[in-house]
């Protein structure tokens, strides 16, 4: 039996982070990873890093001609980048003298113990605190035909499939418009088929219609109020079969992007032998300190059923150091304003409350908006030569505290952080508004924008 003070079950950003500092702290821990092409983590593996960095060169290609040659360099350019934080984030734990890397997939045998195998090796690790971070997968729709294989992908495969002439791209959700949008710039003919109404149909409506149109301008086309009822596939080719109505249709592809979420990877775990109680999506159920129905055993990261962002396990990762080596009083109450950005081109970033949700909750509110193109006081979209977007930032009418914000425009993944610490720290709409920022830059249209209310 291997003895340890921790034990985490996944490499993921709030796991890894942890284990590196309990070790630091004197603790002994076993960090337990299934496969060593995931040391890091799903976002420097197959997520945050190497998608951006593909939306990366196809930003910055000077026509969008399609051109398999040219998608294969940039997947060749990703594979470096992911190796080396891959082989750099491996160094900061197996470094560690009280960390102990496992390789192999982990299966809880009791409450406190998990049995780590590959291949046919088995061995036992047992600790009394027990980390698990395991992430999330793309979900699967129960379609006939939607098997992962050849020409029908995940986000994680489609990353190193042939350049597709004609993708379909199932879902019209974050993931699926941003992979639409990259793939478009490729050169890629891109079909959305999408079962609502419209686009991004949780956003406000004019806001949403901004961000699909410059979508649209990169050739994407969108299929809305579709349901997906058949998917039938050779080596070559798909055939994509949907209805809306009574009226059934075809759209053809050389690949199909299935892009309907994800879901937490607990099903391996056997959790039965351990009393932890997850929910009906197979999320691991934690009290506001990330603690499982069991003592000792913590969830951080997708796996929890929380908000899927690195940025969040990151988070979870404080709260559970403060449970272990801390006061124990931060929890995910103390969580306001958590931001979100889609890299589309331009990125489209949100926080807090959309016009929508706050007339709905019968808030008096007060609504800045102005698109890019006519805010005199933010010429850096001019400069880099895509002036598209716009921002619309919602108010509080009585205390002029800032209740959220949709963010459409170059920089907006840096812009919307400021917001966002604005609302965290209780900065109103009007010290916003007459705040000094640098020039020429995007957060400088807060001054113009704000300025119309």
């Amino acid at each position: 039996m291997n003895t340890f003070d921790v034990a985490v079950i996944g490499w993921g950003k709030g796991g890894k982070t942890l284990a590196g500092t309990l070790a630091r702290a004197g603790k002994k821990v076993a960090m337990i990873e299934q496969s060593s092409d995931m040391y890091g983590g799903a976002c420097i593996n197959v997520a945050c890093i190497p998608t951006k960095a593909l939306i990366h060169n196809a930003e910055t290609r000077t026509d969008h001609d399609y051109d398999p040659s040219y998608f294969a360099t940039s997947v060749e350019r990703r594979d470096n980048l992911t190796a080396a934080m891959r082989q750099k984030n491996y160094s900061m734990l197996a470094d560690l003298d009280t960390i102990v890397v496992f390789d192999g997939k982990a299966r809880f045998s009791g409450p406190k113990t998990i049995t780590v195998s590959a291949g046919d090796d088995e061995l036992d690790v047992t600790a009394e605190t027990i980390i698990i971070n395991t992430g999330s997968s793309p979900n699967i729709p129960s379609i006939p035909g939607a098997e992962v294989g050849g020409v029908i992908h995940t986000s994680i495969t489609l990353q190193h499939a042939h350049l597709p002439k004609e993708l379909v791209v199932v879902g019209g959700g974050y993931i699926g418009i941003e992979f639409a949008s990259m793939f478009a710039q490729y050169g890629s003919e891109v079909t959305v088929i999408d079962r609502n109404a419209r686009p991004l149909s949780r956003d406000d409506e004019d806001v949403a219609a901004e961000v699909a149109s410059a979508v649209r301008d990169t050739g994407v086309k969108f299929i809305n109020s579709a349901q997906v009822v058949r998917i039938d596939s050779d080596e070559a080719s798909a055939t994509v079969t949907y209805t809306i109505g009574d009226e059934e249709h075809e759209v053809r592809g050389d690949a199909v992007l299935l892009a309907l979420g994800r879901h937490p990877n607990t099903a391996e775990l056997n959790l039965e032998a351990t009393g932890v109680s997850t929910n009906e999506k197979g999320a691991i159920e934690v009290d506001e300190f990330l603690e499982t129905s069991v003592p000792g055993i913590y969830a951080l990261g997708d796996v929890n059923g929380g908000p899927q962002f690195t940025y969040v396990s990151l988070d979870d990762n404080r709260i559970v150091q403060d449970q272990l080596l801390g006061t124990g009083k931060r929890s995910t109450k103390d969580r306001v304003a958590v931001a979100s950005t889609a890299f589309t081109t331009p990125p489209f970033s949100r926080v807090g409350l959309s016009e929508t949700q706050a007339r709905e909750q019968g808030l008096e509110i007060k609504v800045a908006k102005k698109k890019i193109a006519d805010i005199a006081a933010m010429p850096r979209p001019k400069i880099v030569e895509d002036p598209r977007g716009l921002i619309k930032i919602i108010v509080d009418a009585h205390t002029d505290a800032i209740l959220g914000a949709a963010l459409f425009h170059v920089d907006s993944q840096e812009v919307i952080n400021l917001v966002s610490l604005a609302m965290r720290q209780g900065v109103t709409a009007t010290v916003l508004r007459d705040s000094i920022y640098t020039h020429p830059s995007s957060s400088e249209a807060l001054n113009e924008v704000l300025g119309t209310i």
